[in-house]
């Protein structure tokens, strides 16, 4: 109860401030409206469906470029985990892949995909799968040899090692990378939609977009804040928890 508290005084003193300078008149009301001005463009947007629509275009996204960037990237962390042969290739193209920022996929996604779905799905795929690749390969490599000792003393051999020692050991690792991912995942769709105008629809990223090149600040604002509450809302929802229940589960809390 403290803690939650204590977050809502710290968020209440930035609103305050916000107002407070928004009031002072450094820059003009349309380059930093105020709260309340984002919060009426929120009020409209939400209102006339506009707000639901980008979110659910922008999650519909999100979601499918992640889940590949799961799919692909925890076989390869695997593979990369296994051998020294793998973290000397697989392992050193993700740690040199994972710097690049986003937005440089955009270009070859153009060329390649044009304007389209395909272009934004690349671009989240090639932004997310680097980060779950190693930490899948670091969590791998991160459980402690007793245990797999201690289970061959036991008769565990294979696959059974692997599946029931090697894996649950290393899944609170795993979820961390996962939400590392999201993370990446989320600034690779809001860079693609920045760039990318298709007709299949307007996600957040579009709106953020349209806000700027129409220069109305409270719509780039709003958006933004909406940006940061799911990802807040995801990371308290679902990752919180399982990372939570696996470290505990698993004693490595």
């Amino acid at each position: 109860m403290r803690r939650r508290v204590r977050s809502l005084l710290f968020f209440a003193a930035l609103v305050v401030l916000w107002e407070a300078v928004a009031r002072a008149g450094i820059w003009h009301r349309a380059l930093l409206p105020t709260p309340y001005d984002v919060l009426s463009f929120l009020g409209r947007a939400a209102a006339d469906g506009t707000l639901l629509r980008a979110t659910l275009v922008t999650l519909r996204r999100l979601l499918l470029g992640y889940a590949v960037g799961l799919v692909l990237g925890i076989p390869l962390g695997v593979v990369a985990a296994r051998s020294a042969l793998g973290r000397d290739t697989l392992g050193l193209l993700a740690l040199g892949l994972q710097a690049l920022p986003s937005v440089c996929w955009l270009p070859m996604a153009l060329l390649w995909f044009g304007q389209t779905e395909s272009a934004m799905l690349f671009v989240v795929v090639m932004g997310t799968i680097w980060s779950i690749l190693l930490a899948a390969s670091d969590g791998l490599r991160s459980v402690p040899p007793i245990y797999v000792r201690a289970a061959r003393t036991m008769g565990s051999k294979g696959l059974h090692t692997w599946t029931r020692v090697i894996l649950p050991a290393a899944l609170p690792f795993f979820v961390t990378g996962m939400k590392q991912g999201w993370a990446f995942a989320w600034r690779s769709l809001m860079a693609a939609e920045i760039f990318v105008t298709i007709l299949t629809g307007f996600g957040l990223g579009q709106l953020l977009h349209y806000g700027r090149e129409l220069h109305a600040m409270d719509q780039v604002l709003g958006v933004m804040l909406v940006i940061v509450a799911v990802g807040l809302l995801v990371d308290r929802l679902a990752f919180a928890p399982l990372e939570r229940f696996l470290h505990t589960r698993w004693g490595t809390g």
